[in-house]
């Protein structure tokens, strides 16, 4: 078994800039409809929402990146982060399978675990890729 990490830390005021500025074709490139549709469900803290995201999407890229092959734009929306019935952000890692091609014959992905937190200003998340051997 292997276990990498990765984390990540933005400032919403950059990805509300993004969005404001780039509209959809940022929000479309970057994330999922179902995560555009749970960011915008919470208009008073939604640019938090997406900076959160944003910054799981970069923190699975960094613990995965030594492991695969595509590195071109649809790996954003092949990240996709949903929430489980009691509000725990998981990342769906069948839909990322499809997307990537793993760089050694010998392992797979098995299983990504993420924490988000956002305040005003900033989001930071966290992962942790469990790779199997053999």
């Amino acid at each position: 078994m292997k276990i990498t990490t990765g984390i990540d830390i933005i400032e919403v005021e950059r990805i509300k800039k993004a969005i404001e500025d780039l509209g959809d074709s940022f929000l479309n490139r970057i994330f999922t409809e179902k995560e555009i549709e749970y960011c915008n469900k919470s208009d008073a803290i939604k640019y938090q929402h997406f900076a959160a995201r944003f910054a799981v999407k970069e923190a699975v890229f960094k613990a995965i990146s030594n492991y695969i092959q595509d590195r071109d734009d649809g790996l954003w929306t092949s990240i996709e982060i949903v929430n489980l019935e009691g509000g725990k952000p998981e990342i769906n890692v069948e839909k990322l399978m499809k997307k990537i091609t793993l760089t050694v014959d010998n392992i797979s992905l098995k299983d990504i675990d993420v924490s988000i937190s956002h305040l005003k200003d900033y989001a930071v998340a966290s992962a942790v890729a469990v790779f199997e051997e053999g």
